[in-house]
């Protein structure tokens, strides 16, 4: 019998002791203190992967680095949680009222992370011992281990997160075998959740492909879709194996979807009704099982209404809908997501930090994020490729978080509610601040923002120099409305 994975609770109120064990005692081998010599005590003695405490014991840090700390916060303390967490001390923190569930959830994501820590450095020694003849199996296994330890661990959100029923959608649809239609902005976190739905699934231990459908033009996208043969059409001087089957027995994400031809949809189609998929100049048919989800940053069923896209294939594809929300509706996940991408940028440019001001977070807070998740991302990067010092500061923040400021977001309901002037001064007024909005929104695409609008790239033009619209321009925006 496989025994019970060690927590050790730490505080030294008796009653949030005895309360918490409770909860998890049936899943967990738990120990608890109430002082500091007892819990260096039980650290000595059990093999602890788990410690929950207010604060992390020295003890920790000097013998037991390998324990995954977890930090037993409430209202007033949560900041100083965040820091921890911020500051990669701390996996997760939780606070009262205790729930079962989400304590469960948390000490299970920790013995996660936990176990991965031990198998790679497991593998690293491993590799280490033999640096003549590095096992490729061993080095894509140590590879794997990063990304499928959680099958939702990609997918930073807070507690009260909308996303956590974005998160309860995949893990009811994972394990069964449809397909999957992701819909959201760009920049919202798609891909992380067609990842999610295949490492949710059976399929997880096969391949899980990825492929842009807007980067490339129909006749390539066609061919590294299907395949070809040898001969086929000019340039085709070998045989190619098609994406979908080079994925067989695994999951193939297909991404901006909307953006493909006519010609390509109805291969699709084909190879969805039929599970064979037909090279480019191949006469019989191959059978294939690939599992797949499409994504798409657009209103699909306007584009079938008008249409752009096979109502047929609409309706395959689109077994089990998820919409993934932007982050102005989702402002709890900014400081948790601010925290992850700092960790993980810090770790990518080898360039380190302490952490971020709560001023910094609290304009972040503030913003309305018009690009999403990637436009945080480049944010936070931008800010840690400009800090000299050891906290990320107000003063590196981009002129446009700097002026989405609780106060302009008042002012932008009062432009709504009370705009003086004459009829015609107070339509103006609103229109230049629908067409920046849209300009920002659509990324300064004017060809876009023209069609959009109804407004020819000319009569666009216009109202930008009447209204003084550049890119760098301080009108206040709809979407700053918090």
């Amino acid at each position: 019998m496989q025994s019970q994975p060690s927590i050790l609770i730490f505080d030294e109120n008796t009653e949030t002791l005895s309360s918490i064990k409770a909860l998890i005692s049936d899943a967990f081998d738990v120990h608890i203190a109430n002082d500091i010599k007892q819990a260096e005590c039980v650290l000595q003695q059990q093999w602890i992967q788990v410690f929950i405490s207010k604060q992390k014991l020295a003890i920790i840090d000097e013998k037991f680095s390998d324990i995954i700390w977890l930090v037993l916060s409430d209202e007033n303390s949560q900041k100083d949680a965040l820091k921890a967490i911020n500051n990669s001390e701390a996996q997760h923190f939780i606070c009262p009222p205790w729930n079962t569930n989400d304590i469960s959830v948390k000490l299970t994501s920790a013995l996660h992370v936990f176990n991965l820590q031990r198998d790679i450095e497991r593998l690293t020694v491993e590799l280490k011992l033999k640096p003549d003849t590095i096992d490729k199996a061993m080095v894509e296994k140590r590879q794997a281990l990063k990304a499928r330890f959680d099958w939702d661990s990609g997918i930073i959100r807070s507690p009260d997160s909308v996303m956590n029923g974005v998160c309860n959608l995949i893990r009811n649809v994972g394990p069964f075998d449809v397909n999957v239609l992701l819909s959201g902005e760009s920049g919202t976190g798609k891909a992380l959740c067609a990842q999610a739905v295949h490492y949710n699934s059976l399929r997880q231990s096969n391949t899980f492909t990825t492929v842009n459908c807007a980067a490339l033009s129909d006749e390539l996208l066609e061919s590294e879709l299907f395949g070809h043969i040898q001969g086929s059409f000019v340039g085709a001087t070998e045989n190619k194996i098609g994406l979908f089957e080079q994925t067989d027995g695994g999951t193939i994400f297909l991404d901006e979807i909307d953006e493909t031809s006519p010609a390509v949809q109805a291969k699709l189609l084909r190879v969805i009704q039929e599970g064979a998929v037909r090279p480019i100049g191949e006469r019989l048919p191959r059978q294939i099982n690939v599992r797949v989800i499409a994504a798409t940053n657009q209103e699909l069923k306007n584009d079938v209404i008008n249409g752009k896209f096979r109502q047929d294939l609409f309706y395959r594809l689109s077994t089990f809908e998820i919409h993934t929300p932007p982050l102005r509706e989702r402002k709890e996940d900014i400081i948790p997501l601010a925290i992850n991408i700092l960790n993980n940028v810090m770790e990518q440019l080898g360039k380190h930090v302490k952490g971020i001001t709560n001023e910094v977070l609290e304009s972040l807070t503030e913003y309305h994020w018009p690009g999403n998740i990637r436009e945080l991302q480049n944010e936070v990067t931008r800010m840690l490729v400009l800090c000299q010092e050891d906290y990320l500061s107000a003063n590196l923040l981009s002129p446009q978080i700097l002026q989405a400021t609780p106060e302009e977001s008042v002012a932008d309901i009062n432009m709504l509610t009370g705009i003086e002037g004459s009829l015609k001064e107070r339509v103006e007024s609103l229109e230049s601040i629908v067409i920046k909005e849209t300009l920002m929104r659509l990324r300064w695409n004017k060809t876009k923002v023209a069609e959009e609008l109804g407004l020819s790239r000319v009569g666009l033009r216009n109202k930008m120099e009447r209204y003084g619209l550049e890119q760098n321009s301080s009108v206040k925006t709809l979407t700053g409305v918090a």
